[in-house]
């Protein structure tokens, strides 16, 4: 899947919003509109849990995000959110979230190490686990 640099530029600036250096923080969250093959727009939701341990992306973003998404003549292509603390990879809570969603991307942004973010891209699908090349042009 190609992504442009600076849509995994926003996901990081975004996580990092979400969980300032030296602070608990939150999960970050956002859907990401696309097709073709290409990720090409991200855009920004609250998180109605409010916590660092799960995220939920809030009812009234998730509507107008995805009513710009169609108005711009994309397709919802993927979701993504932040890890405070742990690595890049679907949390249990992660794939159980992703059943609602069938057929969509998952990026995650993990800010375990702060200094050097990692974004890494999954399939979820029936509970089992692929990651997906990014490929970052």
């Amino acid at each position: 899947m190609r992504i442009r640099r600076e849509l995994i530029d926003e996901i990081v600036a975004h996580s990092r919003a979400a969980r300032p250096r030296g602070e608990q923080g939150e999960e970050c969250c956002g859907l990401i509109g696309g097709g073709d093959g290409e990720l090409t727009s991200v855009h920004r939701a609250r998180n109605a849990a409010a916590t660092w341990l799960r995220y939920e992306v809030h009812p009234s973003d998730q509507i107008r995000i995805m009513d710009q998404i169609e108005a711009d003549g994309e397709e919802l292509v993927a979701i993504y959110h932040s890890h405070t603390k742990s690595p890049a990879y679907p949390s249990q809570t992660d794939v159980n979230l992703a059943a609602n969603w069938p057929g969509v991307l998952w990026l995650i942004c993990s800010l375990e190490d702060y200094d050097d973010p990692v974004v890494r891209a999954f399939r979820i699908e029936g509970g089992e686990i692929e990651e997906e090349d990014l490929d970052v042009v």
